[in-house]
C-alpha cells in the first residue's frame, strides 16, 4: 500500500515509517523538520521537507491511506503561538483531508489526543464522554476531529486518541512525563514532582506504532478510539523511576489541573493487545543514558526547540 505520513520525522513518525516499510508499504513522508531528520530515503521511502499548511506541496497521487501525525505538539508549545497552533493543527487538517478525498484516498488515520476530554472525574473515560478541552492544543484536536468526522461518507476516518507516549525514538522527546522523570533520575539523582496527584494515561511508543498498523490493516474500524493502557499518577511514575535509579523525589506545589485517564476497552475489543509499558520505556532511557548516547539536550524538548527557532513569534 502507498501511504502518506505527515510528521514523518517526528517522535512517532521516525519509528513508524521503518516499520511500515518493513511490512511492505511504500511511504511518502512529509515534515517541516524543525527537529531534524533521522530517516534516509530509499526505494520505498520518499521524504518531502515542507510545511503542512502548504497543502499544494503535498503529493497525493496514488496514495491509498494517510496517517496524519503532523501537529504543534502539547499544551506549552501550542500556547507559544496561537495562530501557528490553529493553522497547523486544525486548518491544515481540513485542507489535507479534502485533498485526500479529491484524490480518492480510501483511508485517513488521525492522531488526536487523549487530552481532548479535559479534566474528568469519571474513573472510566470512554469515547462517548463529552469533550471539554481546556487548552488551545486540546481545542484544535477536538475541532479537527469534528471536521474529519463530517467527511465520513466520503473517506474512512479513523481517529486515535493516544495517551502520553513513552519510550525511545531517534527523534527523542524528553518533554513527556515518563521519559523526562526517568532522565531527571539518572542525570540529577533527584526527581522534582509538581503536585503528583495528576493522572496520566500512558502508552509505549512501540505499542503506538502497533496501533497504527492495526488500523491500517483494518480500514473498517472507523470512528474514534482511545489508545492508552497504564493510568498512573505523576507520583507513581516518579516512584517507579526512583526505584530503578535510587533517585530521591522532591515534591513541590502545582497549579496544573490536567488529569487524564483513558479506558481503551473499545480498542481492545477489536483484537489489539498491548505488549510494552512504562517500565520498558524507563529501562530504554536508563540504558541509553548509561551508554552515553542520550543526554538531556534542548533538541529533545519541543518548547525549547521552538523558542530557539523563533516560532514563539508570529509567522
Amino acid at each position: 500500500m502507498k501511504i502518506l505520513v505527515t510528521g514523518s520525522c517526528g517522535f512517532v513518525g521516525t519509528q513508524l515509517i521503518p516499520s511500515l516499510i518493513k511490512s511492505g508499504h511504500d511511504i511518502v513522508g512529509v515534515d517541516i523538520m524543525w527537529f531534524g531528520n533521522h530517516l534516509q530515503e530509499g526505494q520505498n521511502l520518499r521524504i518531502i521537507e515542507t510545511d503542512i499548511r502548504d497543502v499544494d506541496s503535498i503529493p497525493m497521487e496514488g496514495i491509498e491511506a494517510v496517517v496524519h501525525l503532523a501537529n504543534v505538539a502539547n499544551d506549552p508549545c501550542s500556547d507559544l503561538n496561537s495562530k501557528l497552533n490553529w493553522e497547523v493543527n486544525a486548518l491544515a487538517t481540513k485542507f489535507l483531508v479534502e485533498k485526500a478525498i479529491d484524490h480518492d484516498v480510501k483511508q485517513f488515520i488521525y492522531a488526536s489526543s487523549g487530552s481532548v476530554y479535559g479534566v474528568k472525574e469519571e474513573p472510566e473515560v470512554t469515547e462517548d464522554l463529552s469533550l471539554v478541552p481546556i487548552s488551545d492544543y486540546n481545542k484544535t484536536k477536538m475541532v479537527s476531529e469534528r471536521v474529519l468526522l463530517s467527511y465520513t461518507d466520503e473517506i474512512a476516518i479513523q481517529i486515535i486518541r493516544p495517551a502520553t507516549i513513552c519510550g525511545y525514538s531517534p527523534r527523542m522527546r524528553l518533554d513527556l512525563s515518563v521519559n523526562i522523570l526517568t532522565m531527571l533520575a539518572v542525570t540529577r539523582g533527584e526527581i522534582t514532582v509538581f503536585g503528583g496527584d495528576q493522572t496520566r494515561p500512558n502508552i509505549h511508543l512501540k505499542d503506538m506504532i502497533r496501533v497504527y498498523h492495526h488500523f491500517l490493516d483494518n480500514p473498517q474500524l472507523t470512528g474514534v478510539y482511545n489508545a492508552g493502557f497504564e493510568n498512573l499518577s505523576i507520583m507513581e511514575i516518579a516512584q517507579k523511576a526512583a526505584a530503578k535509579t535510587g533517585a530521591k523525589i522532591v515534591v513541590t506545589p502545582s497549579n496544573d489541573p490536567r488529569s487524564y485517564r483513558l479506558n481503551s476497552k473499545k480498542l481492545l475489543s477489536t483484537g489489539f493487545e498491548p505488549k510494552y509499558g512504562v517500565e520498558t520505556a524507563m529501562d530504554e532511557v536508563i540504558e541509553l543514558f548509561e551508554q552515553g548516547t542520550l543526554q538531556n539536550e534542548d533538541i529533545h524538548h519541543n518548547i525549547k526547540t521552538m523558542v530557539n527557532l523563533g516560532l514563539d513569534k508570529a509567522v
